[in-house]
């Protein structure tokens, strides 16, 4: 049996534990947003505070004193975005283990690969958005609903410039199509690079938010890119967007085939007959 070292507790190992477990998990959250660089702007200025106090920057010290005073008030205000995130992944998962996407078929993968490639082979804008866990319905605003299945004519056919839905997005939940011509919150980060367009920052406020996967097809460039957790991977082709997709998404069983009816001897049918 492990022996701990006097004066601490079997509780004091589960305590730290827990805490280490949950910076964790903060910082996998944050990672590559914008919330890690004002994190790290935080701690430069705890840094300075400690500092002004030890030197005797009696008025640094005095002005890093009020402010880090009210850093709860700061830390909400800031991280908001982050925060509702977090409350809203607990909420789906209270144990944080990571709950895995609703099974989808490898042909509903195969169908959105082609048909973002022959959009973006036309130039055509398009914004298709993959529901995971996070339900979407309270994310999204206005939208047809369709909910039909999965098929590259039909995506095709609403994206075309004279479809009355096609400057929306498409919402696939579950295998089919349940939404389209829905419109996506816009990010609010200032850290966005310039050339991007309206769609791909309603895929960035969208996918800061949930855990939904979207895929941009950019209208000027023809270019395919994949959103998630607030990052952007552009330039992909067919090839590298269904490797993606089903990294992301579990594929479950095709639906098995009925057998096919043996075809009877010419004498058996002639038979038959008489």
């Amino acid at each position: 049996m492990i022996e701990l070292p006097a004066g601490l507790r079997l509780q004091d190992v589960v305590d730290i534990l827990l805490v280490a477990f949950v910076i964790y998990r903060i910082f996998l959250l944050i990672k590559g947003t914008r919330a890690l660089q004002i994190l790290v702007g935080m701690a430069f200025l705890v840094v300075a505070y400690v500092v002004s106090q030890v030197f005797e920057l009696f008025t640094l010290h005095w002005i890093l004193n009020a402010f880090l005073s009210s850093i709860i008030l700061v830390v909400v205000v800031l991280f908001q975005n982050e925060i509702r995130r977090a409350l809203a992944h607990v909420g789906m998962n209270p144990l944080w283990l990571g709950r895995e996407a609703r099974n989808i078929r490898a042909q509903t993968i195969e169908e959105i690969m082609k048909a973002v490639v022959a959009l973006a082979n036309k130039k055509i804008g398009a914004l298709v958005v993959l529901e995971r866990s996070t339900r979407l319905r309270d994310y999204v605003e206005d939208g047809v609903e369709l909910d039909a299945a999965v098929s590259k004519e039909l995506l095709q056919a609403v994206f075309l410039p004279y479809s009355p839905i096609h400057d929306g997005a498409v919402i696939v939940g579950g295998g089919r199509i349940r939404w389209a011509g829905c419109f996506l919150p816009l990010t609010t980060r200032p850290d966005v690079d310039k050339d991007l367009g309206t769609r791909h920052r309603a895929a960035l406020g969208l996918t800061e938010e949930t855990d939904a996967v979207v895929i941009v097809v950019s209208e000027e460039r023809g270019t395919i890119s994949v959103v998630l957790n607030g990052r952007v991977t552009r330039d992909m082709d067919g090839a590298t967007l269904r490797r993606v997709l089903l990294r992301l998404f579990p594929t479950g069983p095709e639906p098995a085939k009925a057998p096919a009816r043996k075809a009877r001897p010419r004498a058996a049918r002639a038979e038959a007959k008489t």
